[in-house]
């Protein structure tokens, strides 16, 4: 269980100083296409959903490997994980947005931080309860439909708010 949750902890380290990067990376390369499906190709919610999926599904699966035999449950948990700490970006951005009427760079961060730090913390207690065990295979399916989303929706993204650059003022 110490290895487990030292593993937790440096994971919310590896996705918040990857996601922090990857949120420049599109522009670093020269908005290089491939990057851009990986990574925020603009200041939409959507894009910025990347900052947490992207890496905390590749830990997670560094995290599956090492420790699929001793923690049955972890792909469900780490599955659930990465998208709890998705969808709050959203929730967490719309629901301040909403009473204050405008964004806050800080609690932009806030969001993001929070995000990661709440779907580690319910990675780590569901892989040891197992209560997610029994929705494993859904949990996988949903995360695979959101990453193919993500591919989708960055070249063609659909005409709602949550992909819209709030940044780009309309008239």
């Amino acid at each position: 269980m110490k290895h487990l949750k030292r593993y937790t902890v440096i994971g919310i380290i590896f996705v918040l100083i990857t996601g922090t990067l990857a949120h420049f990376l599109y522009g670093w390369t020269g908005n290089n296409h491939i990057a851009g499906l990986f990574t925020p190709i603009n200041e939409s919610i959507w894009e910025h959903m990347k900052l947490v999926f992207f890496p905390m599904l590749i830990y997670s699966l560094i995290m599956i490997l090492k420790f699929h035999r001793k923690y049955s449950c972890i792909t469900s948990a780490l599955s659930f994980g990465i998208l709890v700490g998705t969808f709050l970006i959203p929730l967490f951005y719309y629901t301040y947005t909403f009473f204050l009427g405008t964004n806050i760079f800080i609690l932009d961060i806030s969001t993001f931080i929070l995000s990661i730090v709440i779907a580690f913390w319910l990675s780590y207690k569901l892989t040891l309860s197992c209560r997610l065990e029994p929705y494993s295979p859904l949990l996988c399916i949903l995360v695979c439909i959101l990453f193919v989303c993500f591919l989708i929706f960055t070249c063609h993204p659909p005409n709602t708010t949550i992909f819209q650059d709030p940044t780009i003022r309309k008239n």
